[in-house]
Parts: structure tokens; sequence; C-alpha cells
């Protein structure tokens, strides 16, 4: 699956470094290959997915064994409960074990049932049965209403 490249609202500020505007802080920030991954994806999962945007928090601080961590994004269902967690690298960072293993560590505090991580090009998606205590990689990101169907 390939991002489509959209307009985003793009500036530079007074130091000379780009920012873009993220439509979930409300905010500029700091247009680093990993937001700008991040916005390409939130952006594909509203559009392509149905996901609602309301329903989407980046970057938001979590305790992992008794650590201050910031996760990248997490998808919740209408109820508010954390549904999908999502970690974002930069296009030339590879992605492997290693960067699911940090999703899944996050997932210690949040227990989501889809676990995803995405460098821009390529992207897994993990669904996460916590009572089996099984995990099977699908071969999509699935649609919002699949999450809590």
């Amino acid at each position: 699956m390939a991002l489509n490249e959209i307009k985003f609202n793009i500036r530079t500020n007074q130091e000379g470094k780009e920012e873009i505007f993220d439509y979930w802080r409300k905010k500029f920030v700091a247009l680093t290959p990993e937001e700008w991954v991040r916005q390409q994806f939130l952006n594909f999962l509203v559009t392509e997915k149905g996901y609602p945007q309301s329903l989407i928090t980046v970057e938001k601080l979590i305790l992992v064994n008794r650590l201050s961590k910031r996760f990248d994004a997490v998808v919740y269902n209408q109820l508010r409960k954390p549904v999908m967690l999502i970690e974002f690298k930069a296009p030339t960072i590879a992605l492997s074990q290693k960067t699911m293993e940090q999703a899944g560590r996050y997932n210690l505090s949040l227990k989501v049932n889809y676990l995803v991580i995405s460098n821009g090009a390529q992207h897994y998606c993990c669904k996460i049965d916590h009572q089996n205590e099984t995990f099977l990689f699908l071969t999509e990101i699935p649609e919002f209403n699949q999450l809590i169907g």
C-alpha cells in the first residue's frame, strides 16, 4: 500500500526550519521525516479507511514499567477505549522486529488489539489476541469498522 501524497500546510519558522500543521495537535510542529510519515499515514486512515479524526491521538505520554514513554499515535473506539497503537519511523529507517517490539512494550500499558508500524513505504499490522497470547500479521490495515466490529 502506497500513501497518497497530499498537500499539507507547511511553513518556514523564524529559525529557517520547516514546520507542518498537525491537525491532531492543532499546531505547527517540526517537519521531520518521521512527522511526514505520521501525517501521511494518519491522513490515509481518515480518508481511505474511515477512521474518525477525533478518535486519533498523537504524542501522548504513557507509563511503561514505571518509565514515561511517548507513543506516536493511538486510535480509540467510540467509548474512548484504545484499539490501535501506531509507531512511525522515518522513511530511511528499515522496519524490523525491534520496531515491532518497541510498539509491543508500549502496548503493555494500553492493551490494544492492533499494533501498526510504518516508515511510509512499508507498513505492518498485527492483530493481538490477548486471551490466547497470540498474534497474527494482517495483509492490510483494517477499516475502522473492522476494529470495533
